[in-house]
């Protein structure tokens, strides 16, 4: 089977996961190590405000130009870090814009720049394709976490709670829905850095602190997105407007916190599956925050674990998938399905960086 190394910068803005996994796309022959590059503080600021001017900026762009050769950077750095061997690499990009509704996905990242730099071949542009033919173009993990739990207990709910949230449910016949549920960690992370200057809410510390307030959650639970069924996708500022009509902002850091959070959780509650999963593993930075987990816990009333508990990396997951994904496109395998993009029949996608 190929060595793989898959890369993957999330919604989240923290910095770049790398692992290496041993997969022909189908079957997974052994995991390796994994690491994580931080971004500096400077740079998850830089690409945070990169996500409010996306929608106006041409690729050109000398904020976008420069962004994406630091990212590149980041990525090359984390493959070094690695140390490992590979055939293959399967590097994802940082999204700074997701419209799948005016067929524009936007990751920026040099694949061929990376290549060249490493001397391994890269795998890049996972999603352009599916947006192309007309579905979401995420979530693009629920084949991987298909394979992952080839032999664990169905239905069961694999949820990722990066800077949005998303799940995969997997029915008894191998049957796959995925979608994005709503926010993750990224209004939370916000409304943290613009009260604190901290980047998350560590350990749920600030969200425990204080109350929910009952009004301000209705109304974020009140956009229309939540009654679209899936498949169904966001770009991380998609509740910008909903957030801003809550009242959300006159609240006190706390209970801001301890809102969000409830809105989280509440999102993910509201997902619909043709039969409800007998438990949910949880990957991402969000199966961290002990506040979000008790949620979860009490909304869903099922086990609600992290997927270490199968013995999964939950820091790894979905930097792994993308070496899965990369060893798929190479066969020319559809990486995403009309059940879990609701592009109109199985496509492959993804294209090729050889030095």
């Amino acid at each position: 089977m190929p060595r793989t190394i898959g890369l993957m910068s999330g919604t989240s803005l923290d910095g770049v996961d790398a692992a290496w996994l041993d997969t022909d796309g189908v079957r997974i022959g052994a995991f390796g190590p994994a690491v994580t590059v931080p971004y500096d503080r400077a740079f998850r600021r830089e690409l945070r405000a990169l996500l409010d001017l996306a929608p106006g900026l041409p690729p050109a762009d000398p904020r976008v130009l420069a962004a994406e050769a630091r990212l590149t950077d980041y990525h090359v750095q984390a493959v070094e870090q690695l140390d490992v061997a590979a055939d293959l690499i399967g590097f994802h990009g940082q999204t700074i814009l997701h419209q799948p509704q005016n067929r524009r996905t936007w990751q920026i990242g040099d694949g061929g720049a990376l290549s060249r730099r490493l001397g391994i071949p890269v795998v890049y542009d996972f999603r352009s394709a599916d947006v192309a033919a007309g579905g979401q173009g995420a979530p693009l993990v629920p084949v991987y976490h298909a394979a992952l739990a080839a032999d664990l207990p169905k239905p069961l709910a694999v949820l990722n709670i990066g800077g949005v949230a998303n799940v995969t449910w997997v029915g008894e016949d191998g049957a796959l829905l995925s979608f994005d549920t709503g926010p993750g960690n990224g209004p939370l992370d916000d409304w943290v850095s613009r009260h604190t200057g901290q980047a998350f809410d560590r350990d749920g510390a600030l969200a425990l602190s204080g109350a929910v307030d009952a009004a301000v959650l209705g109304r974020l639970m009140a956009d229309p997105y939540f009654v679209r069924p899936g498949p169904k996708s966001l770009d991380r500022l998609d509740f910008n407007r909903t957030l801003g009509a809550s009242g959300l902002s006159a609240l006190p850091p706390a209970d801001g916190a301890a809102t969000l959070t409830a809105f989280t959780v509440a999102s993910i509650a509201a997902a619909a599956f043709p039969e409800s999963p007998r438990s949910w593993l949880v990957c991402g930075g969000g199966r961290l925050n002990p506040a979000l987990m008790a949620g979860l816990a009490r909304a869903l009333n099922v086990p609600v674990v992290p997927v270490e508990t199968v013995g999964w990396n939950g820091d790894a997951l979905e930097a792994q998938c993308f070496g899965f994904l990369a060893a798929r496109s190479l066969r020319g395998l559809p990486l995403s399905f009309p059940s879990t993009t609701g592009v109109p029949e199985a496509t492959a996608g993804g294209r090729l960086a050889d030095r």
